[in-house]
C-alpha cells in the first residue's frame, strides 16, 4: 500500500506546485495566459521522456487512441479553467472541494460504475465522509 501512496503523494506534491504558482502569478488581463504558457512548460518537459521511451509503434497508437487523447486534452482544459475560477475567486484552501469532489467523480463515477472497479465497504465509507467533508466545509465557509 505504501507504493500507491508515495505516487499519490508525487501527483499531490505537483498539484500544489502548481496551485503555489497559480496563486502567486500576477494577475494578467488575459485569465488564460498563465495556464497556457503553463500547459506549453509542460509539453516541453514530457518531450524528452517521450522521446526517451519512443518505441516504433508510437504513431499508429496515437493514430488509434485519438479520442481518448482529444478526451484527455478536453479534461486538462476543463481542469485548469476550473483551478483559475475557483483559485482566483476563493484561494488556494478552497481547493478541499475540488479535490473531494475528485474523490467522487473519479473513484465511483470513472472507477466503479464505468471500469466496474472493485469496490468494498471501507471505500464505499470514505465517499460517505467525502461528501460530509463537503458538508462541513461548505458550511464553515459561510461562517465566515
Amino acid at each position: 500500500m505504501l507504493r500507491p501512496l508515495a505516487f499519490a503523494l508525487f501527483a499531490a506534491i505537483g498539484n500544489a506546485l502548481f496551485v503555489w504558482a497559480q496563486r502567486g502569478a500576477e494577475k494578467s488581463a488575459n485569465p488564460f495566459l498563465f495556464t497556457f504558457a503553463a500547459v506549453i512548460a509542460c509539453a516541453i518537459l514530457f518531450l524528452p521522456a517521450a522521446l526517451l521511451y519512443r518505441t516504433p509503434a508510437d504513431g499508429s497508437y496515437v493514430a488509434g487512441e485519438w479520442f481518448n487523447i482529444a478526451a484527455a486534452g478536453l479534461g486538462f482544459f476543463v481542469t485548469f479553467v476550473g483551478f483559475f475560477l475557483l483559485y482566483s475567486t476563493y484561494g488556494a484552501s478552497s481547493y478541499v472541494l475540488y479535490a473531494t469532489l475528485s474523490i467522487l467523480t473519479t473513484t465511483f463515477v470513472v472507477g466503479v460504475l464505468i471500469y466496474r472497479e472493485p469496490f468494498n465497504a471501507y471505500q464505499a465509507a470514505s465517499l460517505i465522509l467525502a461528501l460530509a467533508a463537503i458538508a462541513l466545509y461548505t458550511y464553515g465557509r459561510s461562517k465566515n
